[in-house]
Formats: C-alpha cells, sequence, structure tokens
C-alpha cells in the first residue's frame, strides 16, 4: 500500500502553540507511519491559500491524501476546501468551524471534519481567573488576537460572558506572537494617558503574548512603577508543559488556560477515517483548563493580599 501522505498548514512557526503542534503532529506520524509537510503560513492568509492550492494543483502521483489546517484569515478558505475535495483530498480545519463540512462530505465524498479548541470556554475560563484575582474588582489590560481571527473573538466574547461587572477591561491587539504583543504594549506605555490608566491584571489570549507584554513593562523607567507593575499578576493562554506552565513556575506568569494540541488528534483521526473508510463526527472538541486551578488561584491571591495586609486587589 502506497504510503500516505499530508499537508499540515499552522498559521506560523514562532507561537509557542504552533510550535507544539508542529511537534505533536510529528511525532503520531512516526507512530502512524505516515509522511507530513508542515507549512507555516506566517500569518498571511494569501500565503497560506496559496500553500494549500499548490497542493491541490500539484500532479496525482504527489498529491498529498490529506490537508489539515488552521486557518489564518477570517473564512475557512471554502473554495479552496472545495477544489480539494474535487481532486479527493481529505479536508480537516483546526480551531475553526466550517459550516461547509457537511456539503463537503456530502458532495465530493471525502473525509472532512474540524477540530476545535472550545475557544469560547478558554474565554470562560479567563473571566473566572479575573474574578478570582480581583474579588473587589479591578482593571484589566487584555491583549486580544488578529481583528480576523475568529478564536480571538469567541476567546473575548467567552471572557466577558464571566468577568464579574466590576473588572473593567482595556483591549489591544497582538498577533499570537511575543514579538507582536512587546509591540503593542510598549507603543501603550509611550502614551501619556496609559499612566493615568490603573492596570491591576495583565492577561493576554496566549502565553506568547503574556510574555512579551511583560518584557514590555521591564523597560519601564524607574525601578518602582517597573516593580510594581511587574508585581501585577500576567495571565496566558495555551498553557503548555514546556512553555506556558514552565513560566508559571519560574513566575513570568500566574496563571494561563491549558489547550490542549489538536493536530495530532487530527492526524491519528484522519488517518484511521482513510484506512476504515469511515467518517469522524463533524465536529470534535478539545477541552481547556485553568492552570492553576480556580480555587488554587483564588487561594494564591488571598494569602498574597493577607501577607502584604492589602485588602483589595494586591
Amino acid at each position: 500500500m502506497k504510503k500516505l501522505n499530508f499537508l499540515i498548514s499552522l498559521t506560523n512557526n514562532d507561537n509557542d502553540y504552533q510550535i507544539e503542534q508542529a511537534a505533536a503532529v510529528q511525532e503520531v506520524a512516526r507512530r502512524l507511519g505516515v509522511g507530513v509537510q508542515i507549512a507555516s503560513a506566517e500569518n498571511d492568509s494569501i500565503t497560506q491559500s496559496q500553500q494549500i492550492l499548490g497542493a491541490v494543483q500539484s500532479p496525482p502521483d504527489v498529491r498529498p491524501a490529506g490537508i489539515i489546517f488552521e486557518p489564518v484569515g477570517g473564512t475557512a478558505m471554502p473554495q479552496v476546501a472545495r477544489a480539494a475535495g474535487a481532486a479527493g483530498i481529505a479536508w480537516v480545519v483546526l480551531n475553526r468551524d466550517a459550516d461547509y463540512i457537511v456539503e463537503l462530505r456530502n458532495a465530493c465524498k471525502v473525509v472532512s471534519f474540524a477540530v476545535t479548541s472550545d475557544h469560547e470556554e478558554i474565554g470562560r475560563i479567563q473571566g473566572r481567573q479575573f474574578a478570582a484575582l480581583l474579588p473587589n474588582g479591578g482593571s484589566v489590560l487584555y491583549i486580544q488576537g488578529p481583528a480576523e481571527s475568529l478564536a480571538a473573538k469567541q476567546r473575548t466574547s467567552g471572557m466577558y460572558e464571566t468577568k464579574p461587572a466590576n473588572v473593567q477591561v482595556k483591549i489591544m491587539r497582538g498577533n499570537w506572537t511575543e514579538a507582536s504583543a512587546y509591540r503593542a504594549v510598549s507603543s501603550w506605555l509611550r502614551l501619556s494617558t496609559s499612566h493615568q490608566s490603573p492596570v491591576d491584571v495583565i492577561a493576554a489570549q496566549d502565553d506568547s503574548m503574556a510574555v512579551g507584554a511583560r518584557k514590555a513593562f521591564q523597560e519601564l523607567p524607574g525601578d518602582d512603577p517597573r516593580k510594581r507593575c511587574l508585581d501585577l499578576p500576567f495571565l496566558g493562554c495555551d498553557g503548555l508543559p514546556k512553555t506556558g506552565q514552565a513560566w508559571i513556575k519560574r513566575g513570568l506568569l500566574t496563571a494561563s488556560v491549558f489547550v490542549p494540541p489538536n493536530a495530532d488528534k487530527a492526524l491519528d483521526m484522519l488517518v484511521r477515517a482513510i484506512q476504515t473508510n469511515t467518517q469522524p463526527p463533524e465536529r470534535n472538541l478539545t477541552v481547556p483548563v485553568s492552570v492553576p486551578s480556580l480555587e488554587e488561584l483564588a487561594k494564591q491571591r488571598a494569602e498574597k493580599a493577607k501577607a502584604f495586609g492589602v485588602g483589595k486587589n494586591e
């Protein structure tokens, strides 16, 4: 039997979650004895579309058996999906709902499904973390993903569902990378209005952006303002063992939301579906959890407040 080969298109290669996605999918490929080509879209939807179309339009003998991709842009590329389906290429969407999957399964008879993190629940967990850290209310500087990202929108929506009414949120944008958050926060800190805006928690929609924000605060002039800001809670998302969880242990982050990688799960499901000629469920969710738990986070906050004799947010 011909060895199965797959194209894995990820949004970038300098975000800790995407790096873990690539490593996890390579491990599954080795275990299953299949080939994978991992492509970085460099956070550009046109680049990603061209990469995938190139694979779809390649000669049949080198064409991938399936494409697994995490969309960069605002859509899950329905036209490219139909072209892939017409070429007999299986199609899997990561971290995005795609309403055309049913059509693709019925019209093209190819394996097609989505594996996504529950982004709204990720946001809800962050909102609950705000409540645990700010029982008397306060202000959060919140670094969101790119405007066109559905995951960023869903995480923000979930956060607003659960954050307390007395917690105010100021939003700025990053691009899922440490450097983008560093630039955004550095620019904000240069504004005179930033010094008049109280901040009690700094939170980001992924861990690398939270670390980028922290680096921007490290460059504040004056020992006292810098120390005060660096002593604030920094929160992220993804919570991977080698990055987010390690940064929590080192004290760089206070908390994160563990979001299990799903490219490896998608590849495993896809290979089995092709080999058994079956269709997995159209939508498959991974389950996020708070790291540390919300109870532990509230306990840490209370102990810190008691140690410093503070009754509000410290």
